[in-house]
């Protein structure tokens, strides 16, 4: 029998490897990763400074147990380079050896890569992301004491610029202001989540994270980025300059296409995929950051929820149990100690407008269409306690 083969060692190739040995222990499984495989919670990168966390006490369980307890052949620091849907194989590498592997079926779960803009300057390389435990490990040694024998737990109190003001990028303004750090947020819009908050629910956050610390530069952009001994000069398109001692460009996530793009399959904003969740190849499937929902829509979905339901679904159907995906109602808690917020967005085409839903309520947001139906909701501070009262009123 051939394998199932997961391509991907995040929250989705895992969690669909753990739900499907709950209904199948016997089928051989193999997971592809270039990484350790180790097993961590990606939500976790962007509040760990405060909770004073260094980068191997985000892992959960390490790759060789998840493999063990799974029933899983883990191959690890392997790179899949091509992918033929027609003969159903992978080719891949590792350790400068190249390998072919045959499938039964194949779960893409690649993820997504950060998004990245022009930089100029001497120092534009010094321009860090986090998407994985890996760039988190960078990250953190960048701002981690330089002293011999320092605690690797504790962090200097440093400078750093933040490009972008969406979700990532104001946990992490949030998480390294509590921890300490001085931070610069740079954001071409008016205020954070201007996609995703209504304008009242932003500017809430805006003064929150303002009390605790943060500096905003709204309408601009990072232009160049030099070295100035012994710190980093940040030049931003209004003309201000910040000194800095790093940046972290969090402007938010691509669907990883490159490896389905290549074996011809059907692309958009992500690797398109049907209710039953398979690609526009026979035995193809794929879930998470990487993938463009038909339930949702034709949208992505970089949030924790519709991999955890995407996952079980998609299990189902490798078992033996054609199951199509229906995605609940899913709401988005965004980790700002500063101001909580749970926000349940409307579809991007939904028709309607935001609106307080109760006189004095502010922090208690509706989005209501032309016909009256509420179709998504924002809770701010105390109120985010009537997350699930919200959830019952709204229509997905």
């Amino acid at each position: 029998m051939e394998p199932i083969i997961i391509i991907g060692a995040g929250l989705a190739g895992w969690t669909t490897a753990r739900e499907f040995r709950k209904l199948d222990t016997t089928t051989p499984v193999v997971l592809i990763t270039g990484d350790s495989g180790d097993f961590y919670a990606k939500p976790s990168l962007s509040n760990a400074f405060a909770q004073k966390r260094a980068p191997a006490q985000l892992i959960s369980t390490p790759a060789a147990t998840m493999a063990q307890t799974l029933n899983v052949t883990l191959l690890a620091h392997t790179r899949a380079d091509a992918l033929d849907v027609e003969k159903q194989i992978v080719q891949t590498t590792r350790n400068g050896v190249q390998q072919t592997l045959a499938y039964s079926q194949l779960v893409l779960a690649t993820g997504a890569q950060p998004i990245r803009v022009p930089v100029q300057g001497n120092a534009a390389n010094r321009v860090l992301s986090v998407n994985s435990l890996d760039d988190f490990s960078v990250f953190h040694s960048a701002l981690s004491p330089r002293t011999a024998g320092a605690d690797s737990s504790e962090i200097d109190s440093k400078t750093v610029v933040i490009m972008g003001a969406g979700l990532i990028g104001c946990e992490f303004a949030n998480d390294l202001a509590q921890a300490g750090h001085r931070v610069h947020v740079v954001d071409p819009s008016t205020r954070p989540l201007a996609a995703l908050l209504p304008e009242a629910a932003g500017l809430q956050l805006r003064d929150a994270l303002t009390a605790a610390g943060v500096v905003w530069h709204f309408g601009a952009t990072v232009e160049a980025v030099n070295e100035e001994a012994p710190a980093l000069s940040v030049h931003l398109s209004t003309g201000d300059t910040v000194r800095a001692d790093t940046v972290l460009s969090a402007i938010g996530l691509r669907a990883d296409m490159a490896l389905a793009t290549a074996a011809g399959l059907v692309c958009e904003r992500g690797m398109v995929v049907d209710a039953m969740l398979q690609t526009s190849a026979a035995h193809v499937y794929a879930l998470g950051d990487c993938a463009q929902y038909a339930s949702a829509g034709q949208r992505t979905l970089p949030y924790v929820m519709p991999i955890m339901n995407a996952a079980r679904a998609l299990a189902a159907t490798l078992a033996g149990t054609p199951t199509p995906l229906v995605f609940p109602l899913m709401p988005v808690s965004i980790k700002t100690p500063a101001l909580p917020v749970v926000v349940s967005p409307p579809h991007p085409t939904q028709a309607g407008a935001w609106s307080v839903a109760e006189e004095g309520a502010e922090g208690l947001w509706r989005f209501v269409d032309t016909e009256g139906a509420q179709r998504g909701f924002t809770l701010t501070g105390k109120h985010t306690a009537r997350r699930m009262e919200q959830v019952k009123a709204t229509t997905a």
